[in-house]
């Protein structure tokens, strides 16, 4: 059995080698995050501004969490060295995900939009695309050119995004239960409307502790025509 003293050195080097591996399960990062203003908080709900900006995107098909390991596969690659120029590139944050497509067999339903149907497991079966922000040291001429032809490169417009902030793990019922929150709240402030649908962003590697974890639901808004926007 190991001894008091001998588990406290144990613990002492692995904080240490997690503090030189960036702390990245304490959920405290060093990537580079697109820009944005925080115009209106409310608890755990934003509305924000985003800047222009370059990113990378993947779509693949099948259920969340295989869209989740496929897309994210696909951009790690181009970004670790994958690319016409064999560069490796600063990973950025956050990742994030949202449904597209969806088959005409798959009923939706509202208010949630990203509900296509389920798979034999359960899972609900799509066409997701996943996007990387690239470095903002990069212009759209300066970029590498990707390999893999399933990867497009394009600049994001500036925009307004609603933000529904959460910790620990996340799935696609959950996402989707906080997404109505979201899109509930957005209804009751009177200032923006909805306008693309649930996007799910992720901050944090696997192994980073539950409620260390940032995630966050998102979604585009635009003011409402008529309205004095008090933000």
């Amino acid at each position: 059995m190991i001894s008091r003293t001998n588990f406290i050195k144990f613990l002492g080097l692995a904080l240490i080698g997690m503090i030189g591996a960036g702390c990245s399960v304490f959920g405290i990062r060093s990537e580079e995050q697109p820009t944005y203003e925080v115009l209106h908080k409310q608890d755990s709900k934003e509305i924000r501004k985003y800047q222009s900006h370059i990113v990378a995107k993947a779509t693949v098909e099948g259920t969340f969490e295989e869209a989740q390991s496929r897309g994210f596969k696909i951009l790690a690659g181009y970004i670790f060295g994958k690319n016409k120029s064999k560069k490796k590139m600063a990973m950025t944050a956050p990742v994030v995900q949202k449904p597209d497509n969806i088959s005409e067999k798959i009923s939706m339903t509202a208010p949630v939009v990203m509900s296509p149907g389920q798979n034999g497991q359960g899972n609900k079966v799509g066409t997701w695309t996943m996007t990387f922000s690239m470095p903002s040291e990069y212009t759209m001429e300066t970029l590498p050119a990707p390999e893999d032809s399933r990867i497009v490169i394009e600049v994001a417009p500036a925009k307004y995004v609603a933000a529904y902030m959460f910790s620990g793990f996340w799935n696609e019922t959950k996402n989707q239960e906080l997404g109505v929150r979201l899109l509930n709240w957005i209804e009751s402030e009177k200032q923006y409307e909805a306008d693309s649908k649930l996007m799910f962003a992720g901050y944090n590697p696997p192994w980073t502790l539950p409620f260390f974890r940032r995630n966050e639901i998102l979604v585009e808004v635009k003011p409402i025509v008529g309205k004095n926007n008090q933000y």
